[in-house]
């Protein structure tokens, strides 16, 4: 994906600073090449499972078709997500409607689309029978189960501790199956659950499907027919050069356990995944200019990119390594902030680099997953342009706004 010519970063076949010149910075720059890799890769390690791609890492729709044209399913948290999906053509049979938090208009939106639910509360679960009632349909349902997993990773990241806001208690989830049972509207036939995101360990995924094992054999016992078990997605991406688990690495340690699981359950249920960031996460990095230099307390480099186009470091305090799109060497230690006016919009701190001007270019890695996703106009800073390259080829796949975009839906009352 990444290479030098005469010194300057190309991506696949693209000088790096011509793009910059031609769409303007901060610009994100996803590789099609790289993308198409990372789904071949599960498609090797997975062949025979049922593999949603997490929407919520990236939403571009170029990105989600290319995904979507591979024979993923999708799974998304929203309304806005669904209709995406939708549009990027995925599968209605494919879409799982995750959610811990869903409107009774989102839910209508799933019912109408013939999606399958992840339910994480019985309140939603009466509430989908009921709507699902009015359109005199049956859905299809699996509970999001919380198997009290440590995942080790970040907290506000950390999805199946008992803590969390997400799921139901391993106590209470045959209970909730029996509810689910009796409604009119509603077929359980899976079980879910998602234990976090950036996860750089195999081991959380094995003991988080060990601990649903007996639930699935006391389900079958009650009536339930078990289709799919999904095991969620999480697995973490290689952000500062030391290694991470493959996709590959990931089904030798969960496939034998499933089969294991399998072999006892009659009703023969498939594997799911849903893997976001390992999918989009390496595939794009971030093109930011370099407004100035300043020798303070530190070397500050001031760049036109900041946490309102990329978060990951200010809310998580996530590390991105940095290259100078023009220059190679090791010759200073930096401190990379953006230009929002807050004392956390820092991007990068205490790197070495070569010598940094006003007006480089600078390259932050693996920034395809949670980059533009979470970005917003904070500042009154139009949000950025994306493009995709392949090969020689460029392709601009989402426009910068402008001034107009941060006031196009503003109204002022005549009154004022």
């Amino acid at each position: 994906m990444l290479s030098r010519k005469d010194g300057i970063l190309f991506i696949e076949g693209v000088s790096s600073l011509q793009l910059a010149e031609k769409f303007g910075t901060p610009l994100y720059v996803t590789s099609k090449e790289q993308l198409e890799r990372n789904i071949l890769a599960y498609r090797e390690a997975f062949p025979d499972c049922e593999i949603l791609y997490a929407v919520k890492a990236n939403n571009n729709l170029a990105i989600m078709k290319i995904i979507a044209k591979n024979g993923f399913g999708a799974d998304v948290f929203s309304a806005g997500e669904l209709y995406m999906a939708l549009l990027a053509g995925f599968p209605k049979d494919k879409i799982l409607f995750n959610g811990n938090s869903k409107s009774d208009d989102e839910i209508e939106m799933g019912v109408s689309a013939c999606v399958k639910f992840s339910v994480d509360s019985l309140d939603e679960l009466k509430t989908l029978d009921k709507i699902a009632g009015k359109y005199d349909k049956m859905v299809e349902i699996a509970f999001r189960i919380n198997p009290n997993i440590d995942p080790k990773t970040h907290p506000k990241i950390a999805t199946g501790l008992k803590e969390s806001k997400f799921g139901i208690q391993m106590e209470q989830a045959i209970e909730a199956y029996e509810v689910a049972m009796k409604c009119k509207n509603i077929r359980p036939v899976g079980i879910h659950f998602h234990i976090g995101s950036q996860i750089l360990e195999t081991l959380p995924f094995v003991e988080a499907l060990k601990k649903i094992e007996e639930l699935a054999i006391e389900l079958e016992k009650i009536g339930v027919r078990l289709e799919f078990i999904d095991i969620g997605g999480g697995l973490g991406i290689d952000y500062e050069g030391k290694g991470a688990p493959t996709p590959m690495d990931l089904a030798r340690a969960v496939l034998p356990v499933f089969e294991d699981i399998r072999a006892r359950l009659r009703s023969k249920p498939k594997l799911w995944l849903e893997p976001g960031r390992s999918i989009v996460g390496n595939t794009t990095v971030l093109l930011t200019k370099v407004n100035a230099v300043k020798k303070g307390y530190k070397n500050f480099v001031a760049v036109d990119a900041g946490f309102n186009i990329l978060i990951r470091p200010a809310m998580y305090n996530a590390y991105h390594r940095v290259l100078v799109a023009n220059k190679e060497g090791e010759e200073e230690l930096y401190t990379i902030v953006g230009p929002i006016c807050e004392s956390g919009d820092i991007l990068a701190k205490d790197r070495r680099l070569p010598r940094i001007e006003k007006g480089d270019i600078l390259v932050i890695l693996d920034t395809g997953a949670y980059g533009f996703a979470m970005s917003s106009q904070y500042n009154g800073r139009p949000r950025c342009a994306e493009v995709l390259v392949s090969g020689e080829k460029v392709a601009l796949i989402r426009e910068r706004e402008s001034f107009g975009d941060l006031i196009a839906k503003q109204r002022i009352p005549e009154w004022i």
